[in-house]
């Protein structure tokens, strides 16, 4: 899911569980995993559609700051 709709999406009050996890093809990166009901998920992914990565952890929460969500989980 790429920033537009994630942010068109809580905007209209859609919820999501949101969890940040290492990037499994680069441990030292992070990514962004949405679960949604009914077994539906999303990562989040740039204007390719390629699976966004972060090297700072710092740098993905002030991302999700922006995209305007209040909450994740984060796993190690």
């Amino acid at each position: 899911m790429n920033r537009k709709t994630v942010q068109t999406k809580h905007a209209e009050g859609v919820t999501f569980d949101t969890h940040v996890i290492a990037n499994p093809t680069n441990p030292k990166e992070w990514i962004v995993f949405f679960k949604k009901d009914a077994g539906r998920s999303y990562f989040l992914v740039d204007d390719n559609e390629e699976v966004e990565s972060f090297g700072h952890l710092d740098d993905l929460i002030a991302e999700l700051r922006d995209l305007g969500l209040k909450t994740a989980e984060i796993h190690f």
